[in-house]
């Protein structure tokens, strides 16, 4: 795992609170399982139908029917509950889950989303994202500020098919957490060694920034 997503990840359990129930979506998010302190009690939210979900120790042998929404082979915690996929997106369609991390390819300044399809590529589909976005109390973003190529993620407006709309409430990349707001994405902190300056020119949207306020990660 590289230093940016270490540091995407480490920033990102501040967002947890004892007692919520999260979800952890595809991709980096569910990584962030590792960043949780081992007192804090929480339940993480699979939408396969776990609550109560913890990562495998080393060596723990894996319950072949235990997986999480990338595939990957999950543990429980004592007092989880399992449960069929209907239950869990009645769950989710009933704001039941307070808090989700997803990843994304890019999000705009009104809060869409678009993290499932592009044109030209292959997709499994839409999936629990949709819902998520649209259900969930409050949706943080977990990416890279920018693409492989340097081409901004954080943009006006988004370009690729969309999985909800205004739907985010806070965005985490490697080089900045910013709230959506009515005014537009206001920057709550910036990345260590990197100035505003250099923000703004890695970002396609217009940000609200004040000095005075900056926190650093």
């Amino acid at each position: 795992m590289s230093v940016d997503q270490q540091r995407i990840l480490a920033r990102a359990a501040r967002e947890v609170i004892a007692g919520q129930i999260v979800n952890l979506g595809i991709g980096l998010p569910t990584q962030l399982f590792h960043h949780l302190p081992d007192d804090l009690e929480v339940l993480v939210h699979s939408e396969n139908g776990v609550l109560g979900c913890r990562p495998r120790t080393e060596g723990e042998t894996p319950d072949w029917d235990m997986i999480d929404s990338g595939g990957a082979y999950i543990a429980t915690r004592p007092g989880a509950s399992v449960f069929d996929s209907a239950m869990s997106f009645a769950m989710i369609r009933r704001s039941r889950v307070d808090l989700t991390f997803m990843g994304a390819f890019e999000v705009d300044e009104l809060g869409n989303l678009a993290n499932w399809k592009i044109p030209g590529k292959f997709s499994p589909g839409i999936g629990g994202a949709m819902e998520l976005a649209q259900k969930v109390k409050r949706l943080v973003i977990l990416c890279s500020h920018n693409d492989k190529q340097g081409n901004p993620k954080i943009l006006r407006r988004c370009r690729l098919p969309l999985t909800a709309e205004r739907c985010v409430s806070r965005i985490i990349t490697d080089k900045a957490v910013m709230d959506v707001t009515p005014q537009g994405l206001t920057v709550v902190d910036i990345a260590e060694g990197l100035s505003v300056a250099e923000l703004r020119e890695a970002t396609d949207a217009r940000l609200i920034v004040d000095d005075t306020q900056l926190g650093r990660f």
